[in-house]
């Protein structure tokens, strides 16, 4: 018969999703803390299809196109302790379409973790493409970058050990605001609505901003007022209803995520 497409291996995918139990069955993501020192857990997740929904298994089966090397780095990645910060492969998979589809060549990256979204954008950025990856934790990035090199885009991926907030300074202040067509936010939650007015910045009119956790394993419908990671993404979200200068969709995909469409 016909070979399978290379990026095709919808029931490889979904092994792998059982190995990566809660974070990857029910599509949902622990709270990421990655741009912090300190790490805490958040409460097991729910989504509208429940985790063992045989509707849930059959869109793993029936949409999920994994790279060989992306599937390497996910499986890598699940034996790590934090496994629950990385994107969900069904989310990843539509951040490189979204990519893909506005012909971005200029990409930034807010939390890198061991870089399977990063590797995920890089695959699909023409040869001159960059992204510039940031993060503060050099350790979980080495876990990525061998397989970076060995998908061939590591050419493609400019990594920035260093506050989030500075890297995005320093590339307004050498003149690059309005230059970069897609960025993707996913990092400490108590600075997400500066990473977006920077982001916006930087973004030209007609780029995306992905804004990841916007539903924060549910906890954004009752923020507790000492809860400072719920509060911030709730305040961001009640802001990009109004936002004049995006029009948005929020998606019901891992643990939420918001697209901004830049006007």
């Amino acid at each position: 018969g016909p070979e399978m497409p290379l990026f095709s291996v919808p029931k490889e995918v979904a092994v792998g999703t059982a190995m990566l139990g809660v974070a990857f069955a029910t599509g949902m993501l622990a709270g990421k803390r990655r741009h912090t020192h300190t790490h805490t857990h958040t409460p097991p997740c729910t989504r509208i299809i429940g985790k063992s929904s045989p509707l849930w298994q059959y869109i793993l089966d029936h949409s999920l196109r994994e790279h060989p090397i992306l599937k390497k780095l996910r499986l890598l990645t699940a034996h790590h302790p934090w496994s629950k910060m990385m994107v969900t492969c069904d989310q990843a998979q539509l951040m490189a379409n979204l990519v893909k589809l506005i012909k971005a060549k200029k990409v930034i990256e807010i939390g890198v973790f061991t870089g399977y979204n990063t590797l995920n954008m890089a695959l699909v950025l023409p040869d001159n493409g960059r992204v510039i990856a940031c993060d503060i934790n050099e350790e979980y990035v080495k876990i990525g970058k061998p397989l970076w090199k060995e998908a061939g885009v590591e050419h493609k991926i400019d990594l920035r050990i260093k506050p989030a907030i500075q890297t995005l300074d320093e590339l307004l202040a050498s003149g690059e605001a309005e230059t970069f067509d897609f960025a993707f936010i996913d990092a400490d939650k108590e600075s997400c609505n500066e990473y977006y007015e920077k982001c916006l910045r930087l973004i030209k009119k007609g780029g995306i901003i992905a804004i990841d956790n916007v539903l924060w394993s549910g906890r954004v419908l009752k923020p507790r007022k000492d809860d400072l990671a719920t509060q911030s993404i709730h305040h961001l979200n009640e802001k990009l209803l109004r936002d004049a200068r995006v029009n948005i969709s929020m998606l019901p995909m891992g643990d939420g995520v918001t697209l901004a469409f830049k006007l």
